[in-house]
């Protein structure tokens, strides 16, 4: 089959079956693009991320286009794109269609509080997996932890975070 079209239909699929944003897409785009296809390794995954996080925009469009690069170039970054909002266009007008008539219902309502877990559950899975590839040395998580204190606890401007991450691993490393 071509590249192309096995890129689409792998980032059809994640757009499709992720609910909660780009971080609860990790975990699904590792197992189609490393799992499955085995198109990128676990460095390339989380350079690929770092940097879909550094830039504008949000996590899945930038990963979907960075990965699609990496795996075709200019033509892979089109379609991982284009395939990965398809997905939540078809929702959202889907959703604009009915969203008067249906609004107050139990059953959206119930739906909704359906989801919430699942997002919990793929934010953590992505959070671990992510760990395991990035975690590999005492150095590495002393920086993890350093930086999850002054975010969580001390409130630190996320971005200023990346930074002192950035800065603290060129040192160390």
């Amino acid at each position: 089959m071509n590249i192309l079209i096995q890129l689409f239909i792998s980032f059809l699929k994640i757009g499709a079956f992720s609910f909660g944003g780009g971080y609860a897409m990790l975990p699904l785009i590792r197992k189609e693009l490393m799992d499955i296809h085995n198109w990128v390794n676990p460095g390339d995954f989380i350079d690929i991320l770092a940097i879909s996080q550094m830039t504008p925009g949000p996590i899945a469009i930038n990963s979907a286009t960075f990965l699609g690069y990496r795996v075709a170039g200019i033509m892979g970054s089109v379609v991982a794109s284009i395939a990965v909002v398809i997905p939540s266009i078809i929702v959202v007008l889907t959703i604009l269609h009915f969203i008067n008539k249906f609004n107050e219902t139990d059953y959206i309502k119930w739906a909704f509080e359906g989801i919430k877990p699942v997002v919990i559950g793929l934010i953590t899975s992505a959070a671990v997996l992510v760990a395991k590839d990035v975690l590999i040395d005492i150095k590495s998580i002393i920086i993890m932890a350093m930086i999850f204190y002054l975010v969580t606890f001390k409130k630190m401007h996320p971005i200023l975070a990346i930074i002192v991450a950035g800065i603290s691993g060129v040192i160390v490393f």
